[in-house]
């Protein structure tokens, strides 16, 4: 029998997220996050440097067994949404996430958040002010790099400041597990409800294409613009005054062409979540109150999953309108599995590493008859002659035509 060797191995690339606990653990830096073809990192360990302490082994929490042991028996469900109308055209969603993190910055705390780094790579920043805080605002459609946060949320712990944490599921699975119980009381996590992490090769590439046909470099950037609207899904690309507006990256996202492997087994994609908080779009809420959103603008879906996490959402519920919702009546996809790979996934994997970004994207971004029908229609309902016609039409005695066509 052979010697049993105590370090992190991933036989199987569904088995990491790449949450970055193993290597953020590791006491010699044996482990580094490496990027494969498609940007996704994976931990591979020096083993000259490894000491075999099996920490990497014992932190990962990517399993069914992760820690649940403070959450309340079900989550508490609500709508909600900022309440200052300012706030709310700034958000992609209810405004929630962002009037946590200013409370928690007022309080003297940290918080940590998805942002930019080098030219539009996401990664994870920490922020000390609300100027900082503004770029974790909006969504941002690729695998974000952790880099050393995780080891920084632990400093901060430790020098007994709290913290506020916003991630993926299984960053905050990662970070839980990483900080341990002597910490977590002043670590409050939050996750979003995740459809996948696309693949960060693919995203710079996409938008090398974008800078190309403009001739120039991207200034800044929208992976979901608020001002297409609250249930539409278009990236736009600002050139200085200029801006592309498009769905193709998108379709990208939604089709799950080019998720990481492990998001199709995703164990967290579900009510009993990882995090003390949970915040996502609130997808159906005409149908649960019409006059909620009736304005057109976002709301959030809210899951209170612990006491800790009830505490801190309380602390900000003057600044928003909240209604208790029961979540059998919002309940998405991902509240109840992972989202399933697409078939073409591995095709488009192949053709990506093998013949690069201009091969997938004349195999898979061309948009069908369908999807340019529909791309048409959204900008004839957002032009002014588009909305005159359709007030037009709204008007219009179809009913009477018919009835008197029957009748002859």
């Amino acid at each position: 029998m052979g010697e049993e060797i105590h370090m992190i191995r991933i036989a199987d690339r569904k088995q990491c997220c790449g949450c970055s606990a193993c290597a953020a653990i590791c006491p010699a830096d044996a482990i580094k996050m490496k990027p494969d073809g498609m940007g996704f990192r994976y931990p591979v360990v020096d083993r000259d440097k490894c000491i075999e302490c099996g920490r990497c082994e014992k932190v990962c929490a990517f399993n069914d067994h992760y820690d649940r042991s403070l959450h309340l028996e079900a989550p508490v469900t609500y709508a909600a949404r900022a309440e200052d109308p300012e706030e709310l055209a700034r958000s992609q969603s209810g405004g929630v996430s962002y009037l946590l993190m200013k409370r928690v910055l007022q309080a003297g705390g940290i918080v940590y958040g998805a942002g930019f780094v080098d030219h539009f790579r996401v990664a994870h920043k920490r922020a000390e002010d609300l100027e900082q805080a503004q770029e974790f605002r909006l969504s941002k459609y690729v695998q974000s790099d952790p880099g050393q946060t995780f080891r920084q949320t632990l400093a901060d712990l430790k020098s007994g400041r709290n913290v506020l944490f916003t991630g993926t599921p299984c960053q905050t699975a990662g970070l839980h597990a990483f900080v341990g119980p002597k910490y977590r009381e002043r670590l409050w996590l939050q996750d979003i409800v995740c459809h996948g992490v696309p693949a960060p090769n693919v995203w710079r590439d996409y938008l090398s294409f974008r800078e190309r046909k403009a001739g120039r470099a991207a200034t800044e950037l929208l992976f979901r613009d608020p001002a297409c609207g609250w249930h539409t899904h278009r990236e736009t690309v600002r050139f200085g005054k200029a801006r592309v507006t498009s769905g193709d990256y998108s379709r990208l996202y939604h089709k799950a062409l080019m998720s990481r492997p492990s998001c199709g087994v995703c164990p967290y994609a579900n009510l009993h979540r990882p995090s003390d908080l949970t915040c996502g779009d609130c997808w159906g809420i005409e149908s649960v109150d019409k006059n909620f959103a009736g304005d057109g603008l976002a709301a959030s879906l809210i899951l209170v999953n612990t006491r800790k996490g009830e505490n801190l959402f309380s602390q900000v519920l003057p600044e928003m309108q909240v209604l208790p919702v029961n979540i059998d009546r919002l309940l998405q996809l991902n509240l109840c599995r992972p989202t399933p790979p697409a078939a073409e996934s591995e095709a488009f994997e192949r053709e990506y590493l093998n013949g690069g970004f201009e091969s997938i994207r004349k195999e898979f971004m061309v948009p069908t008859l369908k999807e340019r029908f529909a791309a048409w229609k959204w900008r004839v309902k957002r032009s002014e002659i588009g909305k005159r016609f359709l007030s037009t039409l709204q008007g219009f005695p179809f009913r009477s035509l018919f009835l008197k066509k029957k009748r002859g």
